[in-house]
């Protein structure tokens, strides 16, 4: 079975080799003529475990291939997977002038029956600019030519894509037709071998799913960083109180945790653009807006308490150590990360900042430049550090030498802002730590 996927970015080369995993050969193709040259080359662009191995292997074996031309390999297709960014605007909605260029390029090009499915993350509605943009594209040319247009969302976390994707929770397709949903069933074969679920939908229902399952997972998080925030202030210890409401089987435990804040690039990006959808729509989905303002504030936690803990004296010329950069672990993407928070406001404080992060020092640097120190390892950052922050929870952090790290501090004072520690550990240890809810 023949396949492209345009978009080369995160969405698109996880799915690209997943796919030619499970035997489709595959044509991953982007306008981005360097990064098609490293991918060739077996450079893979983005940090995802396993992702790497994956690719070469499959580019080994002839079922995945490069291109810089949608044009040169649009009518050898049975399907079209669009996978380029919907990057927000300034109001929150999401920008589709790639996916609907894609379109464009498809109708100017179309010589034969393709089914073009939106991969990206996209509002309600998109589909049918789709259709229409490669309609118009078509009646230009007079070109009579039958297509299908779907929406086949996904659902991947960073860190762990390659799971997600061959062993989905779910698969959500969103099909007008029965001979796309016949050519998507072909392609989605495997999995229902393997009994995963695969859910036929209309398309606007797809669309809205992935919206709606992101939001839900935000709010999840944004209300427990409310409740640890109260704990805090009447003297309970969220992570009992975690336990409690999970153990609730209407509730559950997933999603549960107190933080920092959420980041990356789905939870901020797809709250705004549903909050902007129901605002177009004239309907104010106050929850979700709640969610982004606690989300905010969420992210200003640790600095706050940092700010509490040296009041008298002020942070000014204070030096600050931080553990993770990435809005996660097992990733190097530093899209909304609480981490970008924390920098500029230690900055504008004053402070001096030293960071590690094992996988987003790169990314870091592209950012911020040389407006913080960066170290090859968690313990040369603490080195003269006055506090030492601990932000993505990475493994290699779970368990530090504290010994070794008191011995570099100048103050042994910690800020935990994913709650991995021990207080009664740390205290052996002489050190002052504060964390989150308790």
């Amino acid at each position: 079975m023949n396949i492209a996927i345009v978009g080369t970015g995160y969405v698109g080369l996880v799915s690209g080799a997943c796919f030619a995993e499970t035997g489709a050969t595959v044509t991953c193709v982007d306008v981005d003529e360097h990064k098609i040259d490293a991918l060739k080359k077996g450079v893979i662009p983005i940090y995802e475990p396993g992702l790497d191995e994956l690719v070469l292997k499959n580019v080994k074996a002839g079922r995945l291939k490069f291109s810089t031309s949608l044009p040169d390999v649009i009518n050898d297709q049975e399907i079209i997977f669009t996978a380029v960014g919907t990057p927000p605007d300034e109001d929150g909605s999401a920008d589709l002038k790639y996916v609907l260029q894609v379109a464009k390029t498809i109708g100017e090009n179309l010589n034969r029956y393709l089914v073009v499915v939106t991969k990206s993350t996209v509002p309600v509605g998109t589909s049918r600019k789709v259709y229409d943009t490669i309609k118009s594209e078509l009646d230009k040319r007079g070109a009579n030519v039958v297509f299908d247009v779907a929406s086949n969302p996904e659902f991947l976390k960073e860190g762990n894509a390659i799971k997600d994707f061959m062993s989905p929770d779910r698969v959500v397709i969103g099909v007008e037709s029965e001979r796309a949903k016949k050519i998507l069933t072909k392609l989605y074969r495997p999995f229902l071998i393997n009994n995963f679920r695969v859910i036929f939908m209309d398309i606007p229902s797809a669309e809205m799913t992935k919206y709606a399952a992101n939001s839900m997972l935000a709010t999840r998080i944004s209300f427990m960083n409310d409740i640890a925030n109260l704990c805090e202030l009447v003297g309970a210890d969220v992570n009992k109180v975690r336990a409690g409401i999970g153990s609730d089987t209407r509730i559950g435990r997933k999603f549960l945790y107190p933080g920092c804040g959420y980041g990356g690039s789905c939870f901020p990006k797809d709250v705004k653009a549903l909050i902007k959808t129901a605002d177009d729509h004239g309907y104010s989905l106050e929850v979700l807006k709640a969610v982004e303002r606690v989300n905010e504030r969420q992210k200003g936690v640790l600095f706050d308490k940092l700010a509490k803990a040296f009041a008298e004296e002020g942070l000014a010329g204070k030096r600050v150590a931080l553990w993770g950069l990435a809005f996660k672990p097992e990733t190097d993407d530093m899209r909304e990360s609480t981490a970008l928070v924390v920098i500029r406001k230690l900055l504008d404080a004053g402070c001096s900042v030293a960071v590690y992060d094992p996988e987003a020092m790169n990314e870091c640097r592209r950012i911020m430049g040389d407006k913080v120190e960066y170290f090859g390892n968690m313990y040369d950052a603490a080195t003269c550090a006055d506090a030492l922050m601990l932000l993505t929870e990475w493994k290699e952090f779970r368990l530090p030498d504290w010994d070794v790290v008191g011995n570099k501090m100048n103050k042994k004072l910690v800020l935990d802002g994913r709650n991995i520690y021990d207080r009664d550990d740390l205290a052996e240890h002489g050190f002052e730590y504060h964390c989150i809810g308790k």
